[in-house]
């Protein structure tokens, strides 16, 4: 998460942008339950571990979506899971 903030310029002020040596397109999702339970509702992660091969398969399929900015789905996928119904 810190990465994110640091590599990615957002425009509303939460990521901050001020590292330029890296690229977004080298960032991974943060997955914790909620992101992780919604990528899989989602069908975009199909293994059960919240583990490092689930973060590398939620890569893969994040940046067939945006290969310059995957983690941008971050926020979205959080969201949705902290919220029961989904």
């Amino acid at each position: 998460m810190y990465l994110r903030w640091m590599v990615r310029n957002d425009k509303n002020g939460v990521d901050l942008g001020i590292w330029t040596s890296l690229h977004t397109s080298q960032l991974s999702c943060p997955l914790d339950i909620h992101t992780g339970n919604v990528a899989r509702k989602l069908g975009l992660l199909d293994r059960l571990q919240n583990d490092a091969r689930a973060v590398t398969a939620l890569d893969e399929s994040l940046r067939e979506m945006d290969p310059v900015d995957p983690v941008k789905y971050d926020f979205a996928l959080f969201g949705l899971g902290i919220f029961e119904g989904f």
